[in-house]
Order: structure tokens, then sequence, then C-alpha cells
């Protein structure tokens, strides 16, 4: 029986040769992760099981990250709740501040997530994971609950559709304008409970950075997972990071799929998304002008290292424009030393933009960039319904980090001056 990506890692964690969409599996679960908002609701949940121990404390991962460093005293109740429970269960994976990240740059990066894992995680940004070849998904916290109690999960198996983008790319363009043109054509449920493969030439010349993008908002058009078949790029990636064995699970040839789309990306312009939905996506050139108070550059979709190069070769030598308030939030320690060592925070400080030690922050309304009433951003983050950054009168804008920072330049949306070499 031809089995799809999907259905095979499913099959391996269910122990069974094979399952189909629609059929109800109970699934074993390799790395289970909760943050700051969603994980405190979950070790609550876990108290009224009864349980005495978690069911691995090598593979669960707490990450306060919504929040850090803590904005109030509720905010640092709610981690300290956090770190008790890390403490007294032994649990390995607790990264705090000086040592975090924002959970779905920092797992890959420290080799708790692998090609052919089943992981789930108390956020919906989860699906990042699926770059590596992992059935990543999000869950609410009673679930997360029930993992760490039990170390299974009952999913119902998803079809696949199958995204096949061809051709080459623009300068500048990069996988958040593939996933944003991708949501664009489908709309926010047009893919709901399916499990989204990404694939063709596009897609396999991504670095990982651009493919984690891409991953990460398949849940922005209702996907359970957003899967990229693991190949040469996938192995390099994790040479030295990953932490215990891996196999790279693949689709069979002729699997059958729900649907399948294709998309020639060679004259695609940078994308962006407008208020007040990931999926109301416009070619770049067609909101040029939109004035802005605010661009962000970070969060769990675009805050990698690749990223912020990207955003420093076009801030070089240039300032922010006077109107415009810009902040760079690293995705994790990591990062944000790799970005001091290349000198990168030195050309968003001397272009007068704040830089942040990794947070969510401003990606949620959180803290570090709030938007005050009729206020306009422009994000690299991955969505931006009403309110999503703060007052609910005000606006944002999704873009790649091109685009953000050609945007902070401009003191309005613009697109990327693709005469400045891109390397």
């Amino acid at each position: 029986m031809q089995q799809t990506m999907a259905e095979k890692i499913l099959a391996r964690a269910a122990a069974k040769k094979s399952v189909a969409p629609g059929e109800l599996i109970s699934a074993r679960v390799d790395m289970a992760l909760g943050n700051d908002i969603t994980a405190p609701v979950a070790i609550q949940e876990f108290a009224k099981i009864g349980v005495e121990a978690v069911f691995d404390r090598e593979r669960i991962a707490l990450i306060p990250d919504h929040f850090t460093p803590s904005k109030d005293i509720k905010t640092a109740q709610q981690v300290q709740l956090m770190r008790q429970f890390a403490r007294k269960h032994g649990i390995a994976h607790y990264y705090e501040v000086g040592r975090m990240g924002i959970e779905h740059a920092l797992l890959p990066e420290l080799g708790l997530v692998l090609p052919g894992d089943v992981v789930i995680g108390a956020d919906s940004h989860t699906c990042t994971y699926g770059a590596l070849g992992a059935f990543a998904t999000g869950v609410g916290s009673t679930d997360l609950a029930a993992v760490m109690a039990t170390g299974e999960i009952w999913f119902k198996v998803p079809p696949t559709v199958r995204l096949v983008f061809e051709g080459h790319p623009r300068p500048w363009v990069s996988g958040k304008d593939f996933i944003l043109y991708a949501i664009g054509q489908l709309g926010v449920d047009g893919a709901r409970y399916t499990a989204l493969e990404f694939t063709g030439p596009a897609i396999e010349n991504l670095d990982m950075d651009g493919r984690f993008t891409v991953s990460n908002m398949a849940i922005e058009a209702g996907a359970k997972v957003g899967l990229i078949p693991p190949d040469e790029v996938t192995g390099r990636y994790l040479q030295g990071r990953a932490r215990r064995p891996y196999q790279f699970i693949t689709g069979d040839d002729g699997a059958p799929v729900q649907e399948e789309h294709r998309w020639d990306v060679s004259e695609l312009e940078p994308q962006v998304a407008c208020p007040f939905s990931p999926a109301n996506t416009r070619p770049v050139s067609e909101v040029a002008g939109t004035p802005l108070d605010q661009v962000v550059i970070g969060s769990c979709t675009n805050g990698r290292i690749e990223d912020l190069r990207q955003a420093a070769r076009f801030l070089e030598g240039k300032k922010v424009h006077p109107r415009v308030r810009l902040i760079v939030i690293p995705a994790t320690q990591a990062v944000y030393l790799q970005a001091l060592r290349e000198g990168l925070l030195e050309i968003f400080t001397l272009a007068e933009a704040a830089v942040s030690t990794p947070t969510c922050g401003p990606c949620l309304g959180g803290h570090m960039g709030i938007l005050a009433e009729e206020e306009t951003a422009l994000a690299t983050t991955n969505r931006n319904f009403v309110g999503r950054m703060g007052h609910p009168k005000s606006k944002v804008y999704l873009a790649g980090p091109a685009v953000a920072a050609a945007s902070a330049v401009a003191g309005c949306i613009a697109p990327p001056e693709e005469t400045v070499e891109v390397s």
C-alpha cells in the first residue's frame, strides 16, 4: 500500500504497518513542549491526573518565551510554576532567560526535534518542525498534560495536500514569500486538517532557515502539519546537532493525495499580507507607500540568522526613517551571538534599530513593541488578526525580512532595491 510521508510517520508512531486518512490512531510522542502561556495550564491539569512522574524527562521541553523576560508579576508567576515543575520532575529541557530562545527556533537548533518524529506542542506553530520531516502539530494544554503523563496521543490521520513550487525566485524573494503566496491562494481554511507537503525545485533550493519559515505558517492555511521531505540540506543541518538517532521518512511515489497545486515562483514578487488575515496577500508593489509606525524583524517565523543577514544587507549604511520604530529580535541566544560576531547587531544599532533579547514579545502583543490606537506595523511574524500586536484599532502587515528592512528605511511599505547586491 503506497503511503504519503505523513501516513508513514504516523504508522511508525502507532506501531502499525499502514494507516489511512480518517483513521483514528494512538501514537507514541517523541517530543512534547509547552511555553509560558500554555504549560502552566498543562501543569495544573497534570496534577489532577494523579501520576507521580512524567513519562520521560528527556522528551519534554518547557520554554518560557512569550513574555520573556517576564513583563509583570503575573507572567513571573507563570514562569515560576514552570521552573518548579521542571525541578520537581527533573525535566532535562527547561530553558530560561540567558539560555532560552523562541521555542520553535530553539528546539531544532538544539537537535531535540528530528526527522520521522511525532512532536506535539501546546502552541499552534509547532508545525515548524515539519521542515525537518517531523509530524509536528499544535495541541491544547490538556492534551499536553495527558502526553506528559502517558507519552501518547490520539490523532485522526490527515489527508495530504501537496504544494509544488517550481522555478527560480527573483532576488529578495524568500520562503516567507512562498508561504504567504500559498496561503493567499488556499485561504485560511483551504487546507483544514490536512498534511501540507511542500515540494519542488524551489523548496529543495531553500536553506533550512527558509524551510522553517515555510512550515511555520502551514497552520495559517488550517493545516495540521507542514511537511518538507528531508534531504541533503536536512542532513547537513543535523550534523553535530542531533541528540539521538533519527530516520528520514519520505512518501512513496504515486501515493494518493487529496489535492496537488503547482506554482512557478520565477516571477513572484515579495508578498505582503494585509490586515486582518495572513491570506489577504498582495504583491509588495500593490501596497507600496502604506505609512508605517513600527517594523518588527524576528519571531519563530523569521528570527533566524539568515533572516537577520538579509535584513542587515539592506540596512547597512542606512538609517531607519525617523517616523518608524524598528525592533530586531534574534530568535535564540545562539542566533544573537552569531549576529554579534558577524557585526549584524552593530549594523542594526547604527541604523537606529532596537535589538532585543530573544522573545516572542510583540508577535502576540505581549511586550517589547505594543501598538497604540491607529498605529500600523509591518512584521516578519505569522499572524495579523485584529488586535494581534496591541490595540484593536491598530493594523499589522506581514512580510519577509527584506521588505521589512526596506520599509523601515522608507517609512512606508516598500519593495527591496534589487540593485543591491545579494550574495
